[in-house]
């Protein structure tokens, strides 16, 4: 469990930020901080650079161009979901890794989207003037949500370009954001999972690490590689103590800026009923790999999905468990609302009961709380496959801006990329995972609750998810196709097993999406915009959003920290793997992979392997490039150490560490280990 945040680490809003605290947009970078803290000023050229080279994988995580043919660097656990989804039991590329010498060797990802920012520009007046002021929260939403579908379909007609527009600030700002998209990915390397995940979940979230977490893929435009004028160029001596050092990636989540009332849901409701939920996930996966050998295979990937996502959330509510951390989003609070209360701006005074209205809100969210959490089936991915396709047929045929925001124009190209993934499924998976989450909602939310009665009758949770799976065709693309193409009348006219269960159970999530949209989310989406102006006023834009999982700039420096009364080093290197192997007697999960381990005499074990930087970092930023001043690449973001975990809800930065890989490891690896001596030149630009 991680430690507790102290007292003096934790700031109220209104004080000045810690030296390396934020993640910053790229339109409001914190220059002055940066020309202070390192006499450095970013120029156009070097904050360009590094916004196109930069990727999202959007299946969670960020990446990096690094040659001009168009390779991209990420983590080997951002690219787990894909290694599973292109394994088999024959060639387990979780397992063993993948190796392609050759770019005839690479082989294309199933269902991976890269995607890269070309531009952004503000929309706030567009989406305000739309909204209006008049009505209640609910009109008002309805016509910002009606102009944001509006925007994104006409910047898509115009460009081509994937457009999504961002809420900023908690409604305080919106932002279009532009992004080129490749769908032609393909795997080059990934070392074996026992390399890259060392030390196995016991290692996870801690430091020191010793891990080789990292993975290339490729980018095709056409039948060739892509020409990526925008790439980082490699440092070959990488990060270096006391160094600058930059993250550009795509942080998914944090809620610094939320109100004392939804911290205190957080803390006391919404996070255990996360860990419970995810505790079940993972006792059902692993009693699925509890059958044999390749049922192991085939859930691998949940399983560490699973048992990261706990760790995560379980130091996340201890941050919030800790007193010091309330206290002071309390004090932050209390002084912006009586900024609010006495200043002559109507603006601001229309924050001054905002606070009260999200409180009202939270206390009504968690009157239905377990069944936001249980009437659900994303165990079972062909269930989910079905859902998508019934509500497809429902709401594709609406005018675009009446839509649900994942069926708009703008997001339709990419969702039925995803439905129509040839990713392999497994029948007896399906089912297994199916049942157990149905009898999970039986027994929390009762026979009598309107999902259960729709979803199982009177009938067993399992009776029920044998015959869906064993009725069902949507395991077969080309089926979900047939439907897709063939729109509300195939979808009504079909007997497949899972659409007409889905079709039975669209009804209660209608009413339910309806209530959190109506009752919830418009309250705390128009209250939440109060509040941000009203900081906007008394504090400028010397603060920085929440994160969103869109591009963000965090700066910092290659340094150890205290812990207890020891002092952790900066630097990992071979030679500390090797002795922890050792120290361990080899035993999993702390035995060395074989390649590794018959390296030894060729590779050079002072080489630096992993290291930590006080950058501001979060989940999403997985696969981030750590860049110098020069714009070169100095190592791999892949994990934070157990202090950051309350870096969701607050920056730490005596002891908050983002941990890397260094750059000289990837190299050394490739070269002494993998043999993959052209992959290595191409990198260093040999």
């Amino acid at each position: 469990m991680p430690a507790r945040t102290p007292r003096s680490a934790v700031r109220p809003a209104a004080a000045p930020l810690q030296p390396d605290e934020g993640m910053w947009t790229l339109d409001n970078l914190p220059r002055a901080m940066l020309e202070r803290e390192f006499g450095f000023r970013p120029t156009p050229d070097w904050v360009e650079l590094l916004q196109k080279a930069s990727t999202r994988f959007n299946d969670g995580g960020s990446g990096s161009f690094v040659s001009a043919r168009g390779l991209v660097l990420t983590n080997h656990h951002v690219a787990l979901g894909q290694l599973q989804k292109m394994s088999t039991p024959e060639r387990d590329f979780v397992k063993n890794g993948f190796f392609a010498r050759t770019e005839a060797e690479e082989i294309a990802c199933p269902d991976l989207e890269i995607n890269v920012l070309e531009s952004y520009e503000e929309v706030t007046a567009r989406v305000r003037a739309a909204e209006g002021a008049r009505g209640t929260d609910l009109a008002r939403q309805t016509r910002r949500k009606a102009e944001i579908a509006r925007i994104t379909k006409a910047e898509n007609e115009r460009t081509a370009l994937r457009c999504d527009v961002v809420e900023l600030y908690q409604g305080g700002e919106y932002w279009l954001y532009r992004y080129r998209k490749y769908t032609d990915v393909r795997l080059v390397m990934a070392p074996e999972l026992q390399a890259a995940f060392y030390g196995g979940d016991f290692d996870n979230f801690t430091y020191p690490r010793y891990a080789l977490d990292f993975a290339f893929f490729r980018v095709y435009d056409g039948a060739r590689p892509l020409s990526a004028k925008h790439h980082l160029r490699w440092s070959r001596e990488g990060a270096r103590e006391g160094e600058a050092t930059f993250v550009t990636g795509h942080p998914g989540r944090t809620d610094r800026l939320m109100t004392a009332a939804q911290l205190e849901y957080e803390r006391d409701l919404g996070l255990p009923l996360y860990l419970e939920v995810a505790a079940k996930r993972r006792r059902d996966c692993l009693d699925y790999a509890a059958r044999g050998p390749e049922q192991a295979r085939r859930v691998k990937d949940r399983i560490f999905g699973v048992e990261n996502a706990i760790k995560a959330v379980t130091g996340e509510l201890e941050g919030l468990r800790d007193p010091a951390l309330m206290e002071a989003k309390r004090a932050a609070q209390a002084a912006l609302r009586r900024a609010a209360a006495s200043s002559r701006r109507a603006e601001v005074r229309a924050a001054k009961g905002a606070w009260t209205r999200i409180a009202a809100a939270q206390k009504k969210a968690a009157s239905r709380r377990l069944e936001l959490a249980y009437r659900r089936w994303d165990a079972c991915k062909a269930a989910g496959l079905a859902a998508h396709i019934v509500r497809w047929a429902a709401e594709v045929p609406k005018p675009n801006e009446t839509r649900w925001e994942e069926y708009r124009d703008s997001n339709l190209e990419s969702l039925r990329f995803r439905l129509l993934s040839p990713a392999p499924m497994y029948p007896d998976l399906e089912e297994f995972l199916l049942a157990r989450s149905l009898e999970d909602a039986r027994q929390t939310l009762g026979p009598r609750d309107a999902f259960v009665r729709a979803a199982l009758g009177a009938r067993t949770p399992e009776a029920v998810a044998r015959e869906l799976i064993a009725g069902t065709g949507l395991l077969d693309p080309e089926e979900r196709r047939r439907l897709l193409d063939g729109g509300a009348a195939a979808v009504a006219a079909s007997k497949d097993a899972l659409i007409v269960w889905q079709r039975r159970l669209d009804a209660v999530y209608r009413a339910q999406r309806r209530w959190y949209e109506d009752e919830i989310e418009s309250v705390l989406t128009a209250e939440g915009a109060k509040i941000a102006k009203a900081r906007f006023f008394v504090y400028g834009k010397s603060i920085y959003p929440d994160a969103t999982f869109t591009l963000r700039l965090s700066y910092g420096r290659v340094a150890g920290y205290e812990s207890g009364t020891t002092r952790v080093a900066p630097f990992t290197t071979f030679h500390g793997l090797f002795d922890r192997a050792l120290g361990h007697g080899e035993k999993p999960p702390f035995d060395l992979a074989p390649r590794v381990k018959d390296a030894r005499e060729r590779l050079d074990l002072s080489a630096r392997l992993n290291f930590v930087t006080t950058n501001d970092i979060i989940g999403g930023n997985s696969g981030s490039p750590v860049v110098d001043e020069r714009g070169e690449c100095v190592g791999l973001i892949f994990d934070g150490n157990i202090p950051s975990l309350a870096g969701r809800y607050a920056y730490d930065g005596a002891r908050n560490r983002a941990v890397a890989v260094h750059s000289q490891a990837i190299l050394e690896a490739l070269r002494r280990i993998y043999g993959m001596e052209a992959l290595a030149a191409e990198l260093s630009g040999a």
